[in-house]
């Protein structure tokens, strides 16, 4: 299956990921026979129903919890990582999947979103193993990946940017701090992770702790790291009230 085919979605995030002038000499096409979803759930459900389509073999990965769960019995093939582990601790074990996809050749792996989505750590493994990493490459991943690196990006790039944390925070009290300094409301958001998950808006200094908390809970659990990311929120004038 050329990459190509996959996703217009996916065609459009690798494109932009590299300059356009090298495009065509920096991407090349490539056949997949084999790809692995390293993710669960309807995500998964839907990437292998595309590589149904293209008559290309889909392959699963699944935590102890998930034996039973749709997206196993939906791939061609299903194997299990992280025995012993949570759930969510279970995909999140690199070394693990990209064991797996080497010992059952394959050719590619999406990655889904959430969970490993975001990790240039894990692109990079994917690339160390000959593996395709369906998405941006790992330095635009480490760099766009990481909220406080992205932003800082927008400032060298002389975007400017509304108020946040230079860098990634662990306590609340961190929070409160921003809080008290630029005023409510403020977004709460997961430095390494995505998706709307461990993301909050607050408007009252009195919920900052509470609401820092669940991000961070929230973050630990969806990406293996708590640390947030604060920015001011800007309240367009007519929604002001």
């Amino acid at each position: 299956m050329r990459f190509a085919r996959i996703s217009p979605l996916l065609t459009n995030i690798v494109r932009q990921s590299q300059p356009r002038r090298n495009y065509a000499s920096v991407v090349k096409p490539r056949e997949f026979n084999k790809v692995m979803v390293a993710n669960r759930g309807e995500i998964a459900i839907r990437v292998f129903r595309a590589l149904t389509e293209l008559n290309k073999t889909s392959v699963a990965i699944y935590a102890e919890q998930d034996k039973n769960s749709m997206h196993r019995l939906k791939a061609d093939e299903a194997y299990l990582v992280g025995k012993g582990l949570p759930p969510v601790a279970a995909y999140l074990t690199i070394d693990q999947i990209i064991e797996t996809a080497l010992k059952h050749n394959i050719d590619a792996i999406h990655p889904g979103y959430g969970f490993l989505s975001e990790r240039s750590d894990f692109a990079a493994a994917c690339e160390n193993a000959g593996i395709v990493f369906i998405g941006p490459s790992p330095d635009v991943m480490a760099r766009m990946g990481d909220k406080v690196a992205a932003r800082q990006a927008a400032i060298e790039a002389g975007v400017q940017v509304v108020p946040g944390t230079p860098g990634p925070i662990t306590t609340a009290a961190e929070a409160v701090e921003f809080a008290k300094q630029y005023g409510t409301p403020i977004i709460l958001k997961a430095a390494y992770g995505g998706g709307g998950r461990g993301i909050r808006r607050v408007d009252k200094l009195e919920e900052v702790e509470e609401a820092f908390r669940r991000s961070y809970s929230e973050a630990q659990s969806a990406f293996g790291d708590g640390s947030l990311f604060v920015e001011k929120k800007r309240v367009p004038p007519a929604l002001r009230f």
